[in-house]
């Protein structure tokens, strides 16, 4: 079984940072998704009162996957009331455009309301 859950440990967060080669933010964020102990895969965002900015997802390649880690990113940002979601980065903008969660490309916004809604998965 797979579960995915929020990262509390800023150095554990911070090495999540480094495996991505992305810069942690002070208000970095990461959700892991695990079978067992072995990681499936992971999101890098940051989370202010306002808002969540998504950095990276993986795996790309599994879409269900890669789906279900992002919810779980926007869920930590709905449940603080952060409802303005962005993200930052090329290939986030290719999966999240293969899901189905972009809003705005030119102001790089997330549909946060789609965490509500199924899977739109295009690919």
């Amino acid at each position: 079984m797979i579960t995915v859950a929020p990262v509390s440990g800023k150095d554990e967060i911070k090495s999540y940072f480094e495996k991505a080669a992305i810069s942690m933010p002070e208000d970095g964020g990461c959700v892991v998704a695990k079978s067992g102990e072995s990681i499936c895969g992971f999101c890098l965002y940051s989370l202010t009162e306002k808002g969540i900015t998504v950095f990276y997802i993986t795996p790309e390649d599994d879409l269900s996957l890669a789906d279900g880690i992002l919810r779980s990113a926007l869920h930590v940002a709905a449940s603080r009331s952060a409802m303005d979601a962005r993200y930052d980065g090329e290939s986030t903008e290719i999966l999240l455009s293969k899901l189905g969660f972009i809003l705005d490309k030119s102001g790089k916004k997330i549909d946060i309301d789609k965490l509500f809604r199924g899977c739109g998965c295009k690919g």
